[in-house]
């Protein structure tokens, strides 16, 4: 088990921040700070076990009212950055 550790700050919603642990390509893990309790807790469950290739397709494009994001399209966000970032480290 490779676990990785990753906190990304949020733009634009009421989460401020989120700690997402990864074990290779599936969420093995995720806390968020600050927004809907309930809400949160519940995607926590959901993507907890799930493939981030699954969870970007799934959450991308979510938006919170009138709001342009949400939690669940920037933990979308945090995970597209996070593959690009080990896309980048690949072809160094």
């Amino acid at each position: 088990m490779a676990l990785k550790t990753i906190q990304y700050r949020t733009q634009g919603t009421c989460c401020a921040l989120m700690n997402i642990v990864l074990d290779d390509n599936k969420i093995y893990d995720v806390e968020f700070l600050g927004g809907c309790n309930g809400n949160l807790q519940g995607i926590r469950k959901l993507v907890i076990g799930m493939n981030i290739d699954d969870v970007i397709d799934k959450l991308q494009g979510i938006r919170c009212g009138a709001k342009q994001t949400s939690c669940p399209d920037q933990l979308s966000q945090c995970l597209l950055q996070y593959k690009e970032q080990v896309a980048q480290e690949i072809v160094k």
